[in-house]
């Protein structure tokens, strides 16, 4: 190798000190020179790198790949990364083969081509990606388990209420776990956290209720004070439902985020609709508060999907009652545009602060009036992504203090 090709000492001292591994070659292939990282990167001694040709430190099964894709960077030398979409593997000077990150870059000394390639290890970051999947693949695992488990219980609840709790304290506890060496990790796994921490926060109420509710139903039933007794299985019920929302949100932001969420339409007689959503909603109304139909439209019918449309106008409702006090009016005005129908949902609520407005519809917000009501902050983030679906949007209207009014716009056809 001819020395005048050779770095000039006014760089050798930068090159000396980088603290990722640098070799360079000429168009032959051949080691010109390393610097002392990529020396202990390969187990080689000083110097001993030099002459030697770059595929010695490849696997031999990539030997000879890599001299063609080394005579075609030749051809057209510019500065890239190296193996966009493949993982790139080195060979120690014992054998050992490990995971490489590589950088190109390329020089001229005296009219001949030297390719410099910046090397870094990455068998740690290999690990822990492997860490973060296989965490991945456990909280999977958990939140299926949950749902199955939820539906059992649901159903033989006396039986089965600690049990529920103990398995919701283990899977926040799992959660917790992933999150300590996760969360420097991915910006996903931060999100996944926050999930959890709502969810199990929302559990917690409601079992409670249920657990010291089902305790004074027996004394109160042993005392023969029956309508004591029927307030505390109303509360049971409430819990239920509760239970049964948030799961329901918390499963359609999942199959939202998996795209296996898709719209089917089918003809929708408006009027039969509304009526069996009102009846769906009913039983959560707060006391004295009356929902109303106002308002009329050409069409009888709609072609949409009837699954996510109820979903949309029970999520809109049911948040119409949460939000408002005892005793006040909801509506639900239709109305016709052109092509599109409206449907709007007013109500005279607690109302939303003019500076929190803008991130109603992001994951997990809380507007900060918001105070004990019961909520994970998903509802309206599910309610647009529902409405792009049908074609939709939905916009909003609110004062703080008087109430809101949400409006849903989606194509008759």
């Amino acid at each position: 190798m001819d020395s005048s090709l050779l770095p000039s000492e006014a760089y050798r001292e930068i090159f000396q000190s980088m603290s990722e591994g640098i070799i360079m070659v000429d168009e032959k292939g051949e080691i010109a020179i390393a610097n002392p990282v990529a020396e202990q990167l390969f187990g080689y001694n000083h110097n001993e790198l030099n002459g030697k040709f770059l595929e010695n430190l490849l696997p031999d099964r990539f030997r000879k790949g890599h001299m063609n894709f080394r005579m075609a960077f030749n051809t057209d030398p510019h500065p890239r990364k190296m193996g966009l979409g493949r993982d790139l593997v080195a060979l120690k000077k014992n054998g050992t083969e490990f995971p490489v990150e590589i950088s190109l870059s390329y020089t001229r000394m005296n009219g001949n081509l030297l390719v410099m390639a910046f090397i870094s290890d990455i068998s740690q970051r290999k690990k822990t990606e492997d860490a973060l999947k296989q965490s991945e693949e456990q909280l999977i695992v958990y939140a299926t388990e949950l749902e199955k488990k939820v539906e059992l219980r649901t159903e033989a609840l006396n039986a089965s209420v600690n049990k529920l709790e103990r398995e919701v304290q283990e899977r926040k506890k799992a959660e917790e776990e992933a999150k300590k060496s996760l969360e420097k990790e991915r910006e996903l796994n931060e999100l996944k956290t926050k999930f959890v921490s709502i969810a199990s926060h929302e559990f917690r109420t409601p079992l409670s209720t249920i657990l010291s509710s089902t305790s004074l139903i027996k004394q109160y039933s042993d005392k023969g004070e029956m309508e004591k007794a029927g307030k505390h299985i109303q509360r049971i019920k409430s819990s239920v439902n509760h239970l049964t929302m948030i799961l329901n949100d918390l499963l359609s932001v999942g199959k939202l985020e998996e795209g296996n969420v898709k719209a089917q339409p089918e003809s929708i007689h408006i009027k039969e609709f509304f009526n069996e959503v009102f009846e769906e909603v009913q039983p959560l109304l707060k006391e004295g508060q009356v929902l109303e139909l106002q308002g009329n439209t050409n069409s009888k019918s709609i072609e949409s999907d009837p699954r996510i449309l109820r979903n949309i106008m029970f999520n809109l409702i049911s948040n119409a009652s949460k939000y408002s006090h005892v005793g006040k009016k909801i509506s639900l005005i239709c109305s016709q545009k052109d092509s599109h129908i409206r449907f709007t949902v007013k109500d005279e609520g607690i109302g939303i602060l003019k500076e929190e407005q803008k991130h109603l519809f992001d994951r997990f917000f809380r507007a900060s009036n918001a105070g004990n009501i019961q909520g994970t902050g998903l509802g309206l983030n599910i309610v647009k992504r529902y409405a792009e679906l049908l074609k939709g949007t939905v916009t909003f209207e609110s004062e703080y203090g008087v109430g809101s009014s949400f409006t849903l716009d989606i194509p008759i056809k």
